[in-house]
């Protein structure tokens, strides 16, 4: 029998937006997902240094980047307190007795996780809990949630495979896209939490736990969530649809960075180090790419060979996101800092935007 726990959640201080509580069903198409999802990095930052990843990638402190590289894809371990599925309880199906079949299929489901994650999704299951699994996906560049963490807490019910394995995402109290929600519902036609037809919905003979995180990167993560609400996606591509999916980007990008920090300052078990030394390799490079957003350019836009899309109109960002940033912007300087990220020349650049508000505001003072 397992000992029930008592579980902890934190939540992020922001108000949760009010997005409807419908999204659109999912294709999954996702099984055959390339394994080289990339974080972007914008090569053009700051302005008169050139080569800034490889120059970036020196200054992280070296015992950090060791702890990095060392971290496993995929791991054992046995603290399982803080897992969402963790207590015994109404709602939590608890495999107490698992049958021979059951056992099998999930230490299959931990052969193929070991052996294909993609670079950018890591895992942990429990060696006393084989019915719980923590895993965290990188967000992908080109999207507004690049460089971001997102944890995922996952229980394999005593049906499983017959019945697909019950994900909560840990939202802090944010909803960031349209299919998770604040309350850390994970909706997908794959794990059958919204309606599908035919491969879009679980398949106990084909579908894995590989596919569901995977499907999560890169149908749910994806460069235009605004789309996946239902109904929207009749305006993709149209001038007005163009121009709700930007406005939804901007929103999207500052609850990401605020998913950032709570993840820095309060990682779930197990996942402390890595948080920590994420941060710390890829620090210099969320804060080129909110320099970037300041500077012009439109959300999403960070790809591996730098940014796209700048000073383009109408698809630069807006004046209430770039106020909105610089803030998240100095928070993120405060706490790279802290963990050992060097932010020099992005200081300087917070001084200046300082500088150039107090003058506007001088300036309108006289005025009056």
């Amino acid at each position: 029998m397992f000992n029930q726990q008592t579980v902890a959640h934190g939540i992020i201080d922001l108000d949760a937006d009010d997005d409807p509580d419908e999204v659109m069903r999912i294709c999954e198409k996702a099984s055959n997902y390339s394994s080289n999802l990339s974080v972007g990095h914008p090569s053009d930052w700051p302005k008169h240094r050139k080569n800034g990843l490889a120059e970036d990638v020196k200054t992280v402190d070296s015992k950090s980047n060791e702890k990095y590289k060392t971290f496993k894809q995929f791991d054992t371990v046995t603290d399982h307190s803080d897992h969402f599925y963790s207590m015994l309880g109404e709602g939590n199906d608890v495999v107490t007795k698992p049958s021979k079949d059951w056992v099998k299929r999930i230490q299959h489901e931990w052969k193929v996780l070991e052996k294909d994650l993609p670079d950018t999704i890591f895992v942990r299951v429990y060696e006393n809990r084989m019915d719980l699994l923590r895993a965290v996906i990188v967000g992908p560049a080109g999207t507004p949630y690049h460089d971001g963490l997102f944890f995922f807490d996952v229980s394999f019910p005593s049906q499983y495979p017959k019945k697909p394995p019950l994900v909560n995402y840990r939202s802090g109290g944010l909803r960031l896209n349209p299919n998770l929600y604040d309350d850390g519902k994970v909706c997908l036609s794959l794990l059958n939490t919204w309606s599908g037809k035919g491969c879009e919905k679980w398949n106990p003979s084909k579908s894995t736990m590989l596919q569901v995180l995977v499907s999560i990167q890169a149908l749910v993560l994806n460069a235009k969530a605004y789309f996946n609400e239902p109904g929207y996606a009749a305006s993709a591509k149209t001038l007005q649809g163009e121009q709700m999916s930007m406005a939804y980007n901007e929103n999207t990008f500052l609850l990401s960075c605020k998913t950032m920090l709570y993840s820095l300052r309060n990682p779930p078990k197990h996942f402390g180090d890595f948080a920590s030394c994420h941060f710390c390799k890829y620090g210099r490079n969320i804060l080129a790419g909110c320099k970037a957003y300041m500077d012009g350019a439109q959300v999403g836009c960070l790809v591996g060979n730098g940014v796209q899309d700048v000073d383009e109109g109408d698809k630069s960002c807006s004046t209430n996101f770039k106020g909105s940033l610089k803030k998240l912007f100095e928070e993120f300087i405060k706490e790279f800092t802290r963990i050992g990220v060097h932010c020099r020349e992005f200081q300087a650049q917070t001084w200046m935007l300082n500088a150039g508000s107090a003058r506007a505001t001088a300036s309108t003072t006289l005025r009056l």
